[in-house]
């Protein structure tokens, strides 16, 4: 399922949950993405060669975020970004939640692994 060619969808709460074998379909689209302890969340650990190339990621993805209308929340430890996205609307995970961390994917700059 290629959720990179998708686009979030603007959801003001009664969107309904993604849970078991869809979740876990979508989970399996976006490799390197895992559920937290409580699976109301998905997150992700990025590494770069320094400081300025996380940063420059982190603000490629702000402009991803708010051209998709959907934005993850983030921490930069110097050369180390963690990513961790939900529906706040929904209290969980949403397609919308999958679309983005498949978009995120593609911006440059993660070292592999």
């Amino acid at each position: 399922m290629d959720l990179t060619r998708k686009k979030c969808v603007p959801c003001e709460g009664g969107v309904p949950r993604v849970e078991g074998a869809e979740r876990a379909a979508l989970l399996a689209s976006v490799p390197g993405w895992q559920l937290t302890g409580d699976a109301v969340r998905i997150r992700r650990h990025l590494r770069f060669v320094d400081f300025r190339a996380a940063m420059a990621f982190v603000n490629a993805m702000a402009e991803l975020a708010e051209t998709e209308g959907h934005h993850p929340d983030f921490s930069v430890h110097y050369a180390n970004v963690d990513v961790e996205i939900w529906t706040h609307a929904a209290g969980g995970l949403t397609e919308n939640d999958f679309i983005l961390a498949a978009k995120i994917d593609l911006l440059p700059g993660a070292l592999p692994g």
